[in-house]
């Protein structure tokens, strides 16, 4: 049986940003029903042919929100349990999925198991939950003792998730999550730095709830099926392509996604079986609209991102093919409230367009399961063909400037072909015969065909 995920188009949003929250927690100011600014936009967000929704971290914390102090409570930024629960039902009313940001690999230096060990030192009964801790010299910042800390970041203390009470502490979290909120599933922050065993464990916890619930990984680097399948992990972050996504389109260099694709899901490829979270941007790589540079590459980028395998994400606001790049340290311009967003200049065309691939997607399942195999790739040309259960459909990008005539050579006799992308959109579907194994189209500029047999 199918799983849910492999007919999800994912919203990600991270909350503090686009909710506008101020940058530091007080840790006295009382709740603030900001969560209220994603619940009023549950439909326009549904509207973009989104079903599942992906929020950041949402726990107490003093900063980012991945610097987590309490796992039971809503930061007061963000407003209250109550709130997160509203928002949540409001979701699962509009038959949207919901997964939350899963921040265990460390905690902020707030949570108060820190608290006691700054307190008491080596008699505190935490002492054994925290890694590297050593009483002989200073640690990050003020404090007395060092402590392993998450890629240099003074404020995250990294966790021994081997440690009995972390690992009931958190799964007790994962527990009261599902019960109170009705989630369908968890991305693991830092998965590369999870222990596996702990990650075993939390899948047994979610499935003894929902035995489809997802557990997906954030994984920048390694082989994806160290984590997922046969890992303990539904899915992981599709890093690979998402550098080829967009550089792939700014070097004029099919070349590079082409080569990733293969090698993740062709013939021999590695992931074939597992469906993959792929993404264009989000709350940490810069914006795609500043990667590609010309807003006119979104068009086919958006048109790969939806038809290649695996499962597609939209950041919040991309959908206006806004720009955001780091500055600095600061993750900052990438993460700005919702109500920015929309008074600032959009790219107007983008969002109906990502409403167009999603009602395709849906209406296409060789799109959502299909097999994957490359039929021809040029620096600014790419076409491919999906195939599920005896449909086939056949994808065709242009990131050139000019309209071009492609030759494509396919794997078996053909007849004709019609463009539902285009009859997606509500035009006269253009028709393409083939003579035997040879499919001859012309590919508009910055566009895209997907052809199924007439």
């Amino acid at each position: 049986m199918a799983h849910w995920t492999e007919d999800a188009i994912f919203y990600h949003i991270y909350p503090l940003g686009y909710c506008g929250a101020p940058g530091r927690n007080d840790g006295v100011t009382p709740p603030e029903n900001r969560l209220g600014a994603i619940e009023a936009r549950l439909d326009s967000i549904k509207a973009l042919g989104v079903n599942a929704l992906y929020l950041g971290p949402l726990f107490e914390s003093a900063a980012h929100g991945y610097d987590t102090s309490d796992y039971g409570r809503v930061d007061r930024r963000l407003g209250t349990n109550e709130d997160l629960g509203r928002l949540i039902g409001g979701a699962k009313a509009r038959g949207m999925r919901v997964v939350l940001d899963g921040v265990f690999n460390h905690v902020g230096l707030g949570h108060p198991w820190f608290r006691d060990l700054q307190a008491r030192g080596q008699a505190s009964p935490w002492a054994g939950a925290f890694k590297g801790l050593d009483f002989s010299r200073p640690g990050p910042g003020a404090s007395s003792f060092a402590y392993e800390t998450w890629r240099g970041c003074g404020d995250l203390a990294v966790r021994d998730l081997s440690h009995p009470a972390v690992r009931e502490e958190l799964l007790g979290a994962v527990a009261a999550w599902i019960r109170d909120w009705d989630i369908d599933g968890l991305r693991l922050d830092a998965a590369d730095c999870v222990d596996l065993g702990f990650q075993g464990e939390l899948a047994r916890v979610g499935r003894s709830f929902k035995p489809d619930f997802w557990l997906m990984g954030e994984v920048i680097h390694g082989d994806y099926r160290r984590w997922a399948r046969p890992g303990p992990l539904d899915s992981v972050t599709n890093y690979e392509a998402w550098k080829g996504l967009w550089s792939s389109l700014k070097d004029a260099n099919y070349f590079e996604i082409a080569w990733t694709l293969k090698r993740e899901f062709g013939e021999s490829g590695l992931y074939r079986d597992l469906s993959l979270y792929n993404f264009a941007d989000n709350h940490d790589v810069d914006r795609a609209r500043s990667q590609v540079g010309d807003p006119r590459l979104l068009y086919p980028l958006y048109c790969l991102l939806y038809t290649m395998p695996g499962i597609p994400s939209i950041y919040y606001g991309s959908e206006y093919g806004v720009p955001g790049r780091k500055a600095g340290d600061s993750d900052a311009p990438l993460r700005p409230s919702i109500a920015q967003l929309e008074a600032g200049p959009r790219e107007p065309d983008l969002a109906p367009v990502l409403v167009r691939l999603a009602r395709l997607r849906q209406r296409l399942p060789a799109l959502r399961r299909g097999s994957y195999s490359e039929l021809l790739v040029g620096a600014r040309q790419f076409a491919f063909l999906r195939e599920w259960e005896g449909q086939k459909a056949i994808v065709a990008l242009n990131s050139d400037s000019a309209a071009i005539d492609l030759d494509l050579a396919l794997p078996f006799q053909a007849g004709d072909f019609r463009d539902e992308l285009e009859a997606e959109g509500g035009g006269k579907a253009e028709v393409f015969r083939a003579q035997g194994t040879r499919l001859r189209l012309r590919l508009n500029p910055g566009w895209a065909r997907v052809l199924v047999p007439a």
